[in-house]
């Protein structure tokens, strides 16, 4: 080290030294941070389009994909019986219900104490082991900080310790906190298993608990989310926007499942089930029956009563659509605006130019010659339905979580993040999209702005007329041909509820679809976001892969992982799976896929892990250390600035204090 240009860097140097006062100090940390970047590289979990399937979530989340049991098996091999890894592991995913079943069979709770205590601290020893003891401290809960650092830290092959590890486990047994010890560990193995969580977009609609997902995230030790299309839906019914509100009012008509709505946000559809029956009491609504997912038990007079709320919020969603539509003719999306086309008396509409018959044109609230004009009825039940979302205190707070750990795209450790699509021309290269004012932009500029708009629809300070469009915008991003959340060339809802004619229903999809296997398409996409490096990957969901229909999620030549493989229970038929889950652990990446999620209850009562197939996608020649990822080059830089700071200390151009030494800012 020679010298530093000590007038740019003084006022660093000085900031840095208020942290590391004196030559010891920052010495001391050169020293902690060149050892955290020998360690092993943290596990990195990638999950997309969960859909509300809170239970499979929540399962898949406590085993990690599968990664605990790995460990288990690692730790005991032969050792003990495949019935006991079983119980072990579901103990662990689900501690507290566990121990209620084995106080019911146990016989002698003492010895199973002894053992099971013993086996956990062998596992969470494993797992603590690529972190430092700071990290790991930090991770403990306050009741049980110091006895878990001791178990884990002292070891029974070391017979001067047994009886010392011994009489600690007893201590615990005859104190009576066995119980609460057990939940404890359980935790922090689930909690130190996975380093970062990676949500590729799809909380909501279909399944019946998203609202229980966005809980446990809010609790979740380190998480981000690239938004997806359905995300982008309930933001903007939280930012006010009335054709959003209608779509994820309708799509849990759809399928029959208001628990997210009624019970996780409060939104109160009372008003619009009475609306629905005054003005549809006469009509079969026929088009309108709810898709009904795992057992059916709606009574024929509550499945009518949906129809009819679900047509109610469709015509409501077409008339609000059309009038965002026509605020912002730079969308192009005219062609969506289908009640216009319709002739009453013949009971046709057209598509694209061409006249279809459809199956019913029964729209008492529809003006023909003003087809999108709200009635006074449809007005007041839209602001009510307007203020039931903007009041909901859980879906701002949910909301805010989506921005504040959440963004269109991200870049960890070589790997691109996004829901679903980058924009491209038919030539493979990036699409110009317009946004607001006029301007145009393309690949990590587009999502970079998309971002800013999204944003800007909750910030009270910004302008109206800004907040006006951003909040229009959230429609776009949800149904908008050059969307990258949707990328299709239209969302034929219209179509697939009024017209027979299946080649009507058809959305084709954009270019970045038809182009995706293309290795060089997406290494231009990776250097356009900046990315290099041999091992760099896209990594996205929305799509779900066909398995039954022989669709490999790799490609690319392993440059893109498609990591939607259906958690959506609708999909599983047309899947053959139930989703697919993707590990990066400091070997290398493996994808897990997944057979459909009986029940916790299962899981609990017999043990009953979701049956997954991994994958090995691509292994390291060596092991990856923490030096070989982004938070390592962060690490370095710190090292670096330090380093100067000696440089500084020694040299006589900063002070040194001592550490007790108060230090006036």
């Amino acid at each position: 080290m020679n010298k530093y240009d000590f007038d740019n860097d003084a006022r660093f140097l000085r900031l840095l030294s208020l942290s590391f006062p004196n030559v010891a100090e920052a010495s001391k940390e050169i020293i902690n941070l060149q050892a955290i970047l020998n360690l092993p590289k943290g596990t990195e979990h990638f999950l997309a389009d969960i859909h509300g399937e809170h239970e499979a979530f929540v399962h898949i989340l406590k085993n990690a994909s599968g990664n605990i049991r790995r460990k288990v098996d690692e730790i005991f091999g032969t050792s003990i019986r495949e019935s006991e890894k079983k119980a072990l592991c579901t103990l662990i995913y689900y501690p507290e219900q566990k121990l209620e079943l084995v106080r019911q069979e146990e016989n002698d709770m003492d010895d199973w104490y002894h053992t099971t205590i013993s086996q956990l601290v062998m596992v969470c020893r494993e797992v603590s082991s690529k972190y430092t003891r700071s990290k790991v401290r930090k991770n403990l809960p306050s009741d049980f900080s110091y006895i878990i650092q001791e178990l884990l830290h002292e070891r029974t092959e070391d017979k001067n310790k047994t009886d010392y590890v011994g009489a600690i486990i007893s201590s615990i047994i005859s104190t009576g906190r066995a119980d609460d010890f057990i939940v404890a560990i359980s935790n922090v193995i689930q909690r130190l298993t996975i380093d970062q969580l990676h949500i590729l977009g799809d909380v909501y609609d279909r399944g019946p608990g998203a609202h229980i997902i966005m809980d446990t995230l809010c609790g979740y030790h380190s998480w981000d989310i690239q938004w997806g299309n359905h995300d982008i839906l309930w933001m903007g019914a939280c930012a006010g926007n009335d054709a959003c509100i209608c779509n994820v009012i309708r799509i849990a008509l759809r399928y029959a499942n208001l628990v997210t709505l009624e019970e996780g946000y409060g939104i109160n559809l009372m008003r619009l089930a009475t609306f629905a029956m005054e003005t549809y009491g006469e009509d079969p609504c026929e088009e309108f029956m709810p898709k009904v997912m795992g057992e059916d038990n709606l009574s024929d007079k509550n499945r009518l009563l949906i129809a009819r709320m679900h047509k109610a919020i469709t015509v409501l969603q077409f008339k609000t659509e059309a009038q965002l539509i026509s605020r912002n003719p730079q969308w192009d999306m005219d062609d969506r605006m289908l009640m216009n086309t319709i002739d009453f008396a013949k009971g046709t509409c057209k598509v694209d130019g061409a006249v279809h018959k459809m199956t019913s044109c029964c729209f008492p609230t529809v003006n023909p010659g003003c087809p999108t004009e709200m009635t006074p009825e449809e007005r007041s039940l839209m602001e009510q339905l307007h203020h039931s979302f903007l009041v909901s205190e859980k879906l701002r707070k949910h909301v805010i979580a989506l921005l504040r750990h959440g963004c269109m795209y991200a870049v960890y450790n070589n790997n691109l993040l996004f829901h679903a699509s980058i924009p491209l021309n038919s030539d493979g290269t990036l699409k110009d999209v317009e946004l607001w004012h006029g301007e145009k932009y393309s690949g990590k500029a587009l999502m970079h702005h998309i971002g800013m708009i999204i944003r800007t629809a909750f910030q009270n300070d910004a302008p109206c007329a800004d907040r006006q469009y951003s909040t229009d915008f959230f429609l776009y991003l949800w149904c908008g041909k050059d969307s990258p959340l949707f990328d299709k060339s239209k969302m034929a809802t219209f179509e697939r509820y009024f017209i027979t004619d299946k080649t009507t229903h058809v959305e084709d999809k954009g270019n970045y679809f038809k182009l995706r296997n293309n290795e060089e398409i997406m290494d231009m996409i990776l250097d356009a976001f900046g990315i290099t490096g041999e091992n760099r990957h896209v990594i996205n969901g929305h799509v779900p892969v066909h398995v039954v229909k022989g669709e490999n999620p790799i490609k690319a030549n392993g440059k893109l992982m498609v990591i939607d493989g259906g958690f959506s229970e609708p999909f599983h038929k047309e899947t053959g799976i139930a989703g697919y889950t993707l590990v990066y652990h400091s070997r290398g990446f493996q994808l897990v896929q997944h057979e459909p999620f009986t029940s916790a209850e299962d899981a609990i009562k017999g043990c009953k892990d979701i049956k997954s197939t991994t994958l090995i996608v691509e292994m390291s020649q060596r092991r990856m250390m923490v030096a070989d990822t982004d938070k390592g080059q962060e690490i370095k830089h710190q090292i670096a600035g330090l380093k100067e700071l000696l440089y500084a200390y020694r040299h006589g151009v900063i002070k040194e204090m001592d550490i007790k030494q108060d230090m006036d800012v």
